[in-house]
């Protein structure tokens, strides 16, 4: 279904605040679209919002000098002779764009104060002008090439990441265009859009190749609805047909790691590289939603249900492999090596946000809401100071760090730090992922208390949200403005059987229809339609053929995957307990090292006695088993707090008994 609610044309500047980081036009091929306005006023996301805008993003600026990102563009601006090019990673300009897009996004949020915003302004300033100093006379903008292999354009294309960072720019200069319509950015981010269209091409005289990191796919679409300009919707098109084609060669970890094994459209599973997948299946379906080609849509449904079938975490995370950051084969999901990168999880909402609005059905909404409680919050420590790259789900007794893929310890930058500025940019452009409009009403598809404006058919409706979600399961929509009549529709998510709904305090029979509950009627200014969650917590199983979760449960409540941390359960081993499956479960109270509001779960279970210590750790499975153990009461917490109190085992997956 094409929309046909009014929205701004391509190269016109939207008022402040008024659209995110995707812009549909009129021709969209979507059910759904954005909100016009939106604010998160409370809760849970408005804190990590707050520490956001306060901590992360100012603290930002620090660590990308302390980590010689301003340096190598200094020295790209022959503003530092005699200095060597910081690093031997060449994407460290993406760190800075990630960055800048997230000061863009914080720019509108209505809760940033006078200081903030003249502090981010300084940012802002000094950034813009270091940049177009760099820039070459041909719009040529990339440190690590013009400091390491000056005049060299597009030939290291396999790992050089030059249109990955150039992506990345033209993102940030997107941002601060809607935000501000300050064009400072996306004029130098155009020059090299430009020098992009210029060198890319099947045609004599042109490179016929793609990078080897997917990400300007989607920036090149967003550019051309920002500025109307024809020839960056079919540089997108390009790069999404060519790839498939085994353009990148052998490099490295092979065809499959770059998604350069099949082309887009006759793949049937997600392979290699699991943040090139996701970025790459995002510009699938924003590319889809410009052209109306139909097999780019059946490609980006089949690969996303093969994708969350066979290869997604409890916790929506992705990529089970540490050697090559990748999928693995289907059902093999790890729980000690999982390594659910932070950055595969935002491309996950990412994609999983854009097929909501091209088919409108809620389970994409459920992932996205998944993903966004467990997999993607795990990766900020609660002060907004530390980071996390690999996300496992499972860390043992006597466990081993060292490096990347094993320390998993949160860490204030990492040499490759490609998640932290992707979470400040997430979780500034936050408000954008919580409603949608249509030719049929409104949509509240994640539960966040706040305020928002969407489309209603050639109007607009604008309703607010009260509710104390996740910890609770009420949450109140309150009707602001309305055009008439028209449908308030709120998800149902999969995990809720036993919701129930009312309207004004009296139950309603709603329309139920696909994890959707909608009520039609002729909305006034005050009327309240109130969804009631039922959160009693959950024991969860993993399909049979995820062999390493087989015989053992998770806990969840809501859309909260909990886990079990040593610093809660002290005087046994995580790895010798079992879950009484049949015992209650209960919420606790919270552990005053937590934020007031954190629910935590008391669970039933016993402590497995160990085998008389020998050499040999193996015995006859014909033998007896030791006895039932001790009792015991287990204490959990949601999974995106592990670790923020001290260092210890922790596991989600726990053997069942």
């Amino acid at each position: 279904m094409t929309d046909t609610a009014t929205r701004p044309a391509p190269g016109t500047s939207s008022s402040t605040g008024r659209t995110g980081p995707v812009r549909l036009l009129d021709t969209a091929r979507t059910t759904l679209v954005p909100a016009t306005g939106g604010r998160i006023t409370g809760g849970l996301w408005a804190e990590r919002r707050r520490v956001n805008r306060e901590v992360s993003v100012t603290t930002g600026w620090d660590r990308l000098h302390e980590a010689g990102n301003f340096l190598n563009l200094e020295l790209a601006a022959g503003q530092q002779p005699g200095q060597a090019y910081v690093g031997s990673l060449p994407f460290l300009d993406s760190d800075l764009y990630k960055w800048l897009e997230a000061v863009a996004w914080t720019f509108a949020d209505p809760d940033l104060d006078e200081a903030g915003e003249a502090r981010l302004e300084e940012f802002l300033t000094t950034s813009a002008r270091l940049l177009e100093a760099a820039q070459a006379d041909d719009g040529y903008l990339d440190s690590y090439f013009q400091v390491n292999f000056p005049g060299e354009r597009f030939v290291q294309l396999a790992w050089g990441h030059e249109l990955y960072c150039a992506g990345h720019l033209i993102q940030a200069a997107v941002a601060l265009n809607r935000t501000r319509g300050d064009a400072r950015l996306l004029d130098v981010a155009r020059r090299v859009a430009d020098l992009v269209v210029r060198s890319f091409g099947s045609e004599e005289g042109r490179v016929d190749g793609i990078c080897g990191h997917p990400e300007v796919e989607t920036a090149l679409v967003e550019l051309y609805r920002e500025t109307g300009e024809q020839s960056y919707l079919d540089a997108a098109r390009y790069f999404v047909d060519r790839r498939g084609h085994q353009l990148l060669g052998g490099h490295g970890f092979g065809a499959h790691y770059f998604q350069d094994h099949t082309p887009v459209r006759e793949a049937t599973s997600v392979e290699g590289h699991s943040v090139r997948q996701v970025y790459l299946l995002a510009g699938v379906a924003d590319l889809y939603v410009e052209d109306g080609d139909d097999t780019l849509r059946e490609a980006a449904d089949r690969l996303w249900h093969e994708m969350v079938a066979t290869k997604t975490y409890v916790t929506g995370g992705i990529g089970t492999h540490h050697t090559d950051e990748a999928f693995g084969d289907p059902y093999e999901l790890t729980n000690e090596r999982s390594y659910c990168e932070t950055c595969a999880a935002i491309g996950s909402v990412m994609f999983s946000w854009r097929m909501l609005m091209i088919t409108g059905e809620a389970r994409y909404a459920d992932l996205v809401e998944r993903t966004l409680y467990n997999g993607f919050l795990a990766g900020l420590s609660l002060d907004g100071q530390r980071y996390i790259y690999a996300n496992p789900l499972q860390v043992r007794e006597g466990h081993m760090a060292g490096g990347n893929d094993r320390d998993y310890a949160r860490k204030p930058w990492f040499k490759c730090a490609c998640c932290p500025p992707n979470v400040m940019r997430t979780l500034a452009s936050l408000e954008h992922y919580v409603v949608l409009g249509g030719a049929d009403g409104l949509r509240v598809h994640q539960f966040v208390p706040g305020s928002w404006t969407a489309p209603v058919g050639d109007a607009e409706a604008s309703v607010s949200v009260v509710t104390d979600y996740p910890w609770a399961g009420r949450v109140a929509v309150t009707v602001d403005a309305s055009p008439g009549t028209w449908g308030l529709t709120v998800r149902v998510p999969h995990w809720a059987g036993g919701a129930t709904l009312t309207v004004n305090g009296e139950p309603v029979t709603a329309d139920v229809a696909d994890g959707w509950a909608s009520v039609t009627r002729a909305w006034e200014p005050g009327d309240t339609l109130v969804l009631d969650l039922p959160l009693e917590p959950r024991l969860t199983r993993a399909d049979s053929r995820v062999d390493a979760d087989r015989a053992s449960v998770a806990l969840e409540r809501g859309p909260l995957v909990y886990c079990f941390e040593a610093v809660d359960n002290p005087g046994h081993r995580l790895d010798d307990v079992v879950v009484d499956v049949a015992g209650p479960v209960a919420t606790a109270s919270t552990d005053a090292a937590l934020p007031d509001d954190v629910v935590t779960l008391a669970a039933q279970g016993r402590v497995r006695p160990r085998p008389t210590e020998g050499w040999w750790p193996y015995a006859d499975a014909r033998s007896p088993e030791p006895g039932d153990g001790e009792a015991v009461t287990l204490t959990a917490v949601p999974y995106y707090v592990w670790g923020n109190r001290a260092p210890g085992a922790m596991r989600i997956w726990t053997p069942a008994g």
